[in-house]
């Protein structure tokens, strides 16, 4: 039986940078909605969101949706769509492997929860953590991810340990069936094709933040300051 032009629409192909760029329109239009706002232009939307105007209709337009000359978008509606491509419609519960001071902080982020990613499970291998009790969910031991996984039905799994054990929590989620991977751990992964994996590298971030402010005091303009700020600071 033949797709439907409507799901066939839902399942064309869609620009990673796009993608990227949804949660921040959908962000946005959060805001819009709080102010009470019923329509957004597409200036409104790029002003928001920090992009420029012929961006933000090239990438609605990837959601079918093309808005209202001289009215805009419906807020409501766009809404629903963005969360319908981003997968939002649903909760995915999260497993967080490695319970240190990150996985710590990150088991008692609220924020999770409330945009639809709650905390199901957390794993690690030290036993003094595990049959610990954080933000009200019992640690168990890492040995125990098929089951965790089956029995929490958890779609997503969180890497906050230490870099050298990374891959092998990596390898243990996929076995256990977890297909996409939110990785803290400052190392490169390898997953197979089907495996989604993104990374968060709070170092790689700070070192381009000091790219810029670097420039930004002036100091970023002669060869003897640049290699003085890149020596002893691995890439």
């Amino acid at each position: 039986m033949a797709d439907s032009p409507k799901r066939q629409a839902r399942r064309r192909k869609i620009p990673e940078a796009t993608v990227s760029r949804l949660p921040i329109y959908l962000r946005s239009l959060l805001e819009a909605a709080g102010d009470g706002l019923p329509t957004i232009s597409s200036e409104r939307l790029a002003e928001l969101s920090g992009f420029n105007a012929a961006k933000v209709r090239k990438d609605l337009s990837y959601l079918g949706s093309y808005g209202t000359r001289g009215v805009g978008y419906d807020v409501e509606y766009l809404q629903f769509q963005m969360s319908r491509e981003l997968g939002l419609t649903k909760d995915w519960h999260v497993v967080i492997a490695g319970v240190g001071n990150l996985g710590h902080a990150l088991a008692n982020y609220g924020g999770f929860s409330e945009r639809g990613f709650p905390v199901a499970a957390l794993v690690d291998a030290d036993p003094e953590v595990v049959g610990t009790e954080i933000n009200g969910i019992v640690v168990r031991h890492i040995d125990e991810l098929p089951a965790v996984v089956a029995e929490e039905d958890i779609s997503i799994g969180i890497i906050a340990t230490p870099a050298s054990a990374a891959q092998e929590v990596a390898d243990r989620m996929i076995d256990a069936g977890i297909r996409s991977i939110l990785n803290f751990a400052p190392t490169i992964l390898t997953v197979p094709p089907d495996v989604s994996l993104r990374k968060v590298d709070l170092a790689v971030e700070l070192q381009i933040l000091s790219f810029y402010q670097q420039r930004r005091s002036g100091d970023g303009d002669g060869s003897a300051s640049s290699e003085s700020a890149g020596s002893g600071r691995g890439g």
